[in-house]
C-alpha cells in the first residue's frame, strides 16, 4: 500500500484509466436512535469535531460504559452531495470481517464440521494450494492466528494493478490467490506471527468445502441473521443498501486532496474483508461475543482469546485465532479485545476493555491501510477517544 500512489500514476500514464471510478450511489440522510445524555458527551464530541477539523473526513463513534453509553458523530459522510456523517450510516469495515471469520469457524468446529488442528490440506486439495508456499504445512489454527508464514496477497504490486485497473471488479478467492502463487513466504510456517489476509481467504475456501453451504450464506445463518443484524452486508454477495453507505475516501495522489474510491474493491466477500455495517451492529456483535457470551462456548471463546505472546513489529497488539489484544502498551490494564479494521478508503476499530468493562465502535470513512498525510492523524484519533474513555 505504501506504494499505491506511484501504482496509480504508472497505471494512468501507461493504460489512460481512471483512478475515480465510483459505483457505490450517493449517501442519504438516516435516522439514528436515541440514547440518554452520557456524562462525556462533550468530551467525545469535542475530540470527534477535533479530527475532522484536522482534515479526516468523517467519523462515527458508540463508546459503552458504566455510565451509559454514548454515540455520535463528526463530518461528512458524502463530501460531494454534503451529507453530514451519522452513527446509522453504513461503512465497510475491513477486517473487522476477520473476527466475524473466526466466530464462523468456531461455530462450526462445534458442530461436527471443522477441526481447528486439522491441517489445511486436509480441506483444500493439491490444486487449490498449487504453488503457495507454506501451505501445505499448516493448520486451520495457524491461518487463525497468523503463523503460517503464507505470503500476504495485500503486499502485492501486481494485486493493486489489477485493482487500479478495474476498481469495481468482484474479484473470487481464485482470482486472488493467482498473485499469491509462487511467492516466497515471509518466515518459516508455525513462527511468527505474521499478519496475512491470506490466511482467512484460505479459511473461506475451508468453509465453502465442509459447511454444506457457501461460507456467505453461513455467515449470514450463524451470525448476522443470528443477531438480527439489520445493517450489516456482506459485500459483494449482498448488495449493499442504496443511499445508506457513507462514501470512502482516500489521499491517492499524496497531494493533500482526498478522492472517492468508495468503489474500488480490494478483494470483498473472499473471508478478509467486505463486511459493512454501522457502529449499533457491531456493538451487539461483540456483546454476544465477548460479553454475553452468546456466540461460542466457553472453551471456544477461551481459544480465540488466546495470544501469540511474541508481538508484531511496531503492532502494539497480540494476535489470536481471529481476535486481537490491542493497546498492549497503555497502562493500567486498559488493552482491549477485538479486531481493527483497515482498507484503501475505510477504517474502523471494534474493541473491548474487559478490565474497564467498556466497548469503543469507531467508523472513520478515509483509508489507512496506506501511508498517506492523514494517517498519523486517524492513529491520534483513536488515543485521544480512549484517554476521553479511561478519563
Amino acid at each position: 500500500m505504501k506504494l499505491l500512489t506511484r501504482l496509480c500514476f504508472l497505471l494512468l500514464v501507461s493504460a489512460g484509466a481512471s483512478c475515480s471510478k465510483k459505483t457505490i450511489e450517493a449517501t442519504q440522510v438516516c435516522t439514528t436512535p436515541s440514547y440518554p445524555t452520557h456524562p462525556k458527551a462533550a468530551s467525545f464530541q469535542g475530540v470527534l469535531d477535533a479530527y475532522t477539523q484536522k482534515g479526516l473526513p468523517g467519523i462515527a463513534l458508540l463508546v459503552r460504559d458504566s455510565l451509559g453509553t454514548w454515540v455520535g458523530a463528526s463530518g461528512m459522510a458524502d463530501i460531494e452531495k454534503g451529507i453530514i456523517m451519522q452513527p446509522c450510516h453504513i461503512s465497510k469495515v475491513a477486517s473487522i470481517t476477520k473476527i466475524f471469520m473466526a466466530t464462523l469457524a468456531f461455530r462450526l468446529a462445534e458442530q461436527g464440521k471443522l477441526d481447528i488442528d486439522a491441517p489445511v490440506t486436509s480441506y483444500l486439495d493439491e490444486d487449490q494450494l498449487k504453488n503457495i508456499a507454506n501451505a501445505g504445512q499448516v493448520t486451520v489454527r495457524q491461518l487463525l492466528n497468523h503463523t503460517t508464514g503464507i505470503y500476504d496477497v495485500i503486499k502485492d504490486n501486481g494485486f493493486y494493478l489489477d485493482v487500479l485497473n478495474d476498481p469495481p471488479r468482484h474479484r473470487n478467492q481464485e482470482d486472488i490467490l493467482q498473485f499469491v502463487r509462487g511467492k516466497k513466504p515471509a518466515f518459516p510456517a508455525g513462527e511468527g506471527p505474521g499478519y496475512s489476509n491470506t490466511n482467512t481467504l484460505l479459511l473461506s475456501m475451508i468453509i465453502d468445502k465442509i459447511g454444506g453451504k457457501p461460507h456467505q450464506q453461513l455467515l449470514h445463518d450463524e451470525i448476522i441473521d443470528r443477531l438480527q443484524l439489520k445493517n450489516t452486508y456482506y459485500y459483494y454477495h449482498d448488495p449493499l443498501p442504496e443511499g445508506k453507505v457513507a462514501q470512502g475516501y482516500y489521499d491517492l495522489y499524496n497531494n493533500g486532496n482526498i478522492e472517492n474510491l468508495s468503489s474500488y474493491n480490494t478483494g470483498s466477500g473472499n473471508g478478509y474483508t467486505g463486511l459493512y455495517s454501522n457502529v449499533f451492529d457491531l456493538l451487539t456483535f461483540i456483546d454476544a461475543l465477548l460479553i454475553s457470551k452468546t456466540l461460542v462456548s466457553p472453551g471456544s471463546l477461551a481459544q480465540m482469546l488466546t495470544f501469540n505472546p511474541k508481538e508484531e513489529e511496531d503492532s502494539d497488539r497480540l494476535l489470536g485465532p481471529g481476535v486481537m489484544k490491542d493497546f498492549i502498551h497503555r497502562s493500567n490494564n486498559e488493552y482491549a479485545y477485538g479486531h481493527r479494521g483497515r482498507d484503501l478508503a475505510y477504517s474502523a476499530d471494534l474493541f473491548y476493555f474487559p478490565e474497564k468493562g467498556q466497548v469503543m465502535v469507531l467508523i472513520v470513512n478515509y483509508g489507512t491501510d496506506g501511508d498517506s498525510r492523514l494517517r498519523p492523524t486517524f492513529y491520534d484519533l483513536r488515543t485521544a477517544v480512549i484517554d476521553a474513555m479511561m478519563q
